[in-house]
Order: C-alpha cells, then sequence, then structure tokens
C-alpha cells in the first residue's frame, strides 16, 4: 500500500490527483540503499561515500517521443532504459555505478501508474548494479522528461579514456550491435515480429561486466555505443588523433536482422554501423594480447584519422545526430 492510498479508497487516476510529495514518497517507499549511500532522499541533498576519492559522473536524459514512446515501451521499460543508457557511460570508463539521481518531469494528467512505474524500473535497475536512488527533482512538464545523472566509482584503477588509442591497437566490440535501430524500424513499420529486435529497443541490456573486464585488462581507450558503431568509434579518433580500418567479415550480425531487414527492405549494416542505442562498448586494446571474455575482434587503429569499413569511407551518416529530424 502507497501512503496515500487508504483501504475503502479508490486510488487516484492522476499525478495532479496524488500530488508532487506523495509521487515522491511512492517512488521511495520500501526502498533498500547501498552501503555506499549514507543519506539517501529525505534531506537537502544525498551523502555518498566515494572511497576512491574520484567520482566519475554522467547524466542523460530521455524525452517522451523522441526517445521512447509510452505505446511501445511499458514505464517500467522507461525506467530501466533510462538507467542503463547512464549506467553504461560510467561502465565505459571502467568504474561502477554507485547513486543515481533522477529528475522528472510530468504532464498533470500522466496517471499515476506511469510514474510509478517508471519509478520502478529505474529502481530495480540501479539494485541490480548494487547503486541506490539518492535524490533528484519532481516537476511539472509538457511531456514526460526523465534526467539521470550516475555517480561511478573506480575503485583505484585509472580511467579508461576516449584519448587513450594508439597506433597498433585493436579494434574491439562487446555486445550486440544494430538490434535496436532494427527494433525501431519494426515498431515504426508496425511489425509485430521478431519479439527479440523490439525488446532490444525498448530496453538495452549493456554488457556491464565486459567493460570493467576490459579496464582491468588494460585497454587503451574505451567508450559505449550510444550513437552508433561509427560515429563513437570516431569520437576514440578524434580523441586520440589515430584513424581506424574496421573490416565486416569480422563482425557478427544476428541472423534475426538479416531477415528483418529483407523483410523492411533496407540495408541491415546500416543498423550495424550506425544504429546506436544497444550500449555495447568499443574498446582498443594493445595488440599482441588475448581480449578479455565478451570482446571480439573488429580492426585495428592506425596513425592519420577517420575510419574505414572493408578499405572505404561509409557513406552517409556515420550515427544518431540530436537535432536531425
Amino acid at each position: 500500500m502507497t501512503p496515500t492510498d487508504t483501504p475503502g479508497s479508490p486510488v487516484p487516476r492522476t499525478v495532479a490527483d496524488v500530488g508532487e510529495f506523495a509521487v515522491i514518497d511512492r517512488a521511495v517507499e520500501g526502498r533498500v540503499q547501498p552501503p555506499t549511500t549514507l543519506l539517501g532522499p529525505g534531506d537537502d541533498a544525498a551523502l555518498v561515500r566515494a572511497g576512491d576519492g574520484r567520482v566519475v559522473v554522467s547524466t542523460d536524459m530521455l524525452v517522451q517521443g523522441r526517445h521512447f514512446r509510452l505505446d511501445w515501451s511499458s514505464p517500467r521499460e522507461v525506467g530501466r532504459k533510462a538507467v542503463a543508457q547512464n549506467a553504461a557511460d560510467v561502465a565505459a570508463m571502467g568504474a561502477r555505478p554507485t547513486a543515481f539521481l533522477v529528475s522528472l518531469g510530468l504532464p498533470p494528467d500522466t496517471p499515476v501508474e506511469v510514474a510509478d512505474g517508471i519509478s520502478a524500473g529505474i529502481w530495480d535497475s540501479a539494485e541490480e548494479l548494487g547503486a541506490g536512488v539518492v535524490g533528484g527533482d519532481l516537476v511539472q512538464a509538457d511531456s514526460v522528461v526523465i534526467s539521470v545523472t550516475v555517480l561511478g566509482d573506480l575503485a583505484g584503477q585509472r580511467a579508461v579514456l576516449r584519448s587513450g588509442a594508439q597506433a597498433g591497437d585493436v579494434v574491439a566490440v562487446a555486445g550486440t550491435l544494430g538490434a535496436s535501430a532494427c527494433g525501431l524500424a519494426l515498431f515504426l513499420a508496425e511489425s509485430t515480429r521478431f519479439p527479440g529486435l523490439l525488446a532490444a529497443h525498448r530496453v538495452p541490456h549493456p554488457p556491464y561486466a565486459a567493460a570493467w573486464t576490459a579496464a582491468e585488462a588494460g585497454a587503451h581507450s574505451m567508450t559505449d555505443i550510444s550513437d552508433g558503431l561509427l560515429a563513437d568509434l570516431g569520437h576514440i579518433g578524434a580523441a586520440s588523433g589515430v584513424g581506424m580500418a574496421l573490416a565486416r567479415d569480422d563482425i557478427a550480425v544476428s541472423p534475426d536482422l538479416v531477415s528483418a531487414a529483407a523483410i523492411l527492405g533496407t540495408d541491415y549494416w546500416e543498423w550495424v554501423l550506425t544504429g546506436g542505442e544497444d550500449h555495447g562498448f568499443a574498446a582498443t586494446f594493445p595488440s599482441g594480447v588475448p581480449l578479455p571474455e565478451g570482446w571480439v575482434r573488429i580492426g585495428t587503429v592506425h596513425d592519420g584519422t577517420g575510419i574505414t569499413v572493408d578499405g572505404r569511407r561509409w557513406p552517409g551518416a556515420s550515427g544518431w545526430q540530436s537535432f536531425s529530424v
């Protein structure tokens, strides 16, 4: 039972009916914080242990109609997606998430079940990572907006940066490529086929352990794949002052992806190379060193600039642009 419900009384239908503080109470009631949370929600600010002496911080936003649709995804799935895309950012630095701050914008007529579901998804994912949700904000907005800030702990290790790639490195990836972009295309085509690909768009599943293992194994550079493989490798190349050569023969492609592309009449390589939102990881490793478990070699780093695929520059856009149509 939530704090605003009483036996025999109807459950309020909207967040306006419930009220700001009751919505917050519903989100935090009964939640257990990890040991890193010294003081959670309820005061002017939270207090989180930072034993390493450094804190890895990242923030991201999801806007209804731009990053998710509630006719495609459940509120709980939206909450899980919000955590995944933020946790992947700190994991790409080699850090483990310790705490999340969540700000939520809601129209007054938002059903209270939507707010409850988003909160539940956020808490579920945070708890799976051993992290806490330690605070945030709730405001009125024209559409549902979720802003998440994540804190991460390096536990004494070096941070893995985009700027560390070196000529001669091996380029490798961990996780899925193209599934989320394919799922989006299926949703837009109003297709219910390939439920696994639809699910991949609703909720990404970053291979966090692979990122942490890569950091421990001495990866020279790393990033999560949020904007597309070529776009995100391009960020590493630009930061490191190097170029990369990729080979499609080395990149595993799901048979479902190939089948979906044939049905939709498109090139599945567009999804694989430029799709984004799968939140796998791309990294460069010293040559001659065995890749950690879960990582697959797809190319090499060289002196120069730019990225080639099978010896040629990929035509068109390399990935997601926030202000594209």
